[in-house]
């Protein structure tokens, strides 16, 4: 029986680490409620990620929800239905109303082409994501918003310590997301935080987080518990420490894909971007049927009976989600659509070793 190959596989310090930076804890027994260590990540994470303020939470969707909260936006956001449902969901939540832009067909981020024929009197914000580490058309993404006067809230759930011409990511919009689930780049088992500009986001999302609180016995508002606790901080400690060797780790990996796959016809590889800083978050591969001879779910299925557990993601999109499905015509968005039928993503982690690579792609070859 082969081993089993998840897509992936968190990234975690050696046991003993963990359990050297938590021993405090038995000490201090401070759990929760912004201790030392969510302290500590903060700015370690600050420093990292090169802004000037940031903002932990529980969960990467309660970061997002809760910044849409804080930056008091209405009507209707522009963004993408090929993204993780917890972005739709986001803006839903909120009571706005979410206005699907198709993606560009070469790095499957919004096609900044197409967003302002979306525009109307109700728009305020516009929420591209970066996909796969794929880092959106900033640029122009910035020029749409500022013509139209319009506020920039970035997904980068995907995109954790990218920088794009120098510049690390979560220092563009108004502000950004990061999530830090067990699956991504960097973890705190689960977790999430935003990087923002305006200070006064920075002090409501601190009160949307802390149950509303303004001080410790007024309350003027109505808040969430998303608080990160000290157990993820002190795991999101550790990892922070290893992160570059991670994401180096991850590059090889990334590369013998591609030196296996590049010519295989019927697979189309996404090309790296030119002035990023990729962190190599995932590899997706798009399979075309009359090329290569077999679907997506024909090869998915394939991998799957020789334990290799590949991911159809994003699919569906958010808007053919049983929830959304009445509500929008995916047809409208015919390039998220196609490619959402066709995308796999191959297993993708540290800890991949390039002999399973091999393997992998051997299987994806020996179907042609």
């Amino acid at each position: 029986m082969e081993n089993k190959i998840f897509v992936t596989s968190p990234s975690m310090p050696g046991r003993e680490e963990y359990f050297n930076e938590i021993a405090d804890i038995w000490e201090t027994h401070h759990l929760t409620n912004l201790g030392p260590k969510h302290k500590q990540l903060e700015e370690m994470l600050r420093e990292y990620l090169e802004v000037k303020q940031i903002s932990l939470f529980s969960h990467g969707h309660m970061a997002l929800e809760l910044l849409l909260q804080a930056m008091d936006l209405k009507g209707e956001i522009i963004t993408t239905p090929f993204t993780f449902v917890s972005t739709t969901h986001a803006i839903v939540r909120n009571g706005l109303k979410p206005v699907f832009c198709d993606i560009d067909p070469n790095n499957f981020t919004i096609d900044t082409k197409k967003i302002e024929a979306l525009i109307t009197c109700n728009t305020t914000a516009i929420l591209p994501v970066h996909v796969y580490g794929n880092i959106c058309n900033i640029d122009e993404i910035d020029r749409i918003a500022k013509k139209n006067g319009l506020k920039v809230i970035y997904d980068a759930a995907h995109a954790f310590g990218e920088a794009f011409r120098g510049i690390k990511i979560g220092n563009y919009g108004e502000a950004a997301m990061f999530s830090f689930h067990a699956t991504k780049v960097f973890n705190t088992i689960e977790g999430g935080a935003v990087c923002y500009q305006d200070e006064s986001v920075g002090k409501r999302l601190y009160q949307l987080k802390n149950f509303g609180f303004k001080s410790e016995l007024e309350v003027d508002g109505i808040g969430a518990n998303a608080k990160m606790n000290e157990f993820q901080a002190a795991m999101g400690i550790c990892n922070l420490r290893h992160i570059d060797t991670e994401i180096e780790k991850r590059k090889k990996v990334a590369i013998r894909y591609r030196e296996n796959l590049k010519d295989v016809t019927g697979i189309f590889l996404l090309q790296e971007q030119k002035d990023v800083d990729s962190n190599y978050a995932y590899f997706p591969i798009l399979v075309n049927e009359h090329k290569f001879g077999k679907t997506r779910d024909d090869l998915n299925v394939e991998l799957r009976n020789h334990n290799i557990f590949s991911r159809k993601y994003f699919y569906p999109l958010t808007s053919e989600f049983e929830c959304y499905k009445n509500l929008y015509n995916s047809n409208q968005t015919p390039i998220a659509l196609e490619i959402s039928k066709r995308v796999l993503t191959l297993p993708m982690y540290s800890s991949l070793s390039l002999i399973d690579v091999d393997r992998i792609c051997e299987i994806i070859i020996s179907l042609k």
